[in-house]
């Protein structure tokens, strides 16, 4: 369960992070255009979950810090839900794994 937890935290960071580079570079350049600056924040924020959902990830694969794994699998659910939601279940039944 475990095992398949981290692999699915580290899809959902892998995807933030992808998902956030193209919004921050999306309303970057919009921004630029229209001069409306302040929605960068959004592309921002989902690269910063995407990072803390990919570390968690191998943080999980290596069971080390179950409370950082939960936290993890709960970043990885805002790029995409269901998997975020299997990852939360997944880090939630193994705890008992963690040292």
């Amino acid at each position: 369960m475990v095992k398949a937890a981290g692999i699915l935290t580290i899809i959902g960071g892998i995807f933030g992070i992808v998902s956030g580079a193209i919004a921050l570079g999306v309303t970057t350049l919009a921004a630029a255009v229209t001069g409306m600056f302040g929605l960068e924040a959004i592309g921002g924020g989902f690269l910063a979950l995407g990072i803390i959902a990919l570390i968690a990830g191998i943080v999980t694969l290596r069971r080390r810090a179950w409370g950082f794994a939960l936290t993890g699998a709960i970043c990885a659910l805002f790029p995409i839900i269901p998997l975020g939601v299997l990852a939360i279940i997944f880090v939630a039944m193994g705890r008992r794994e963690f040292a």
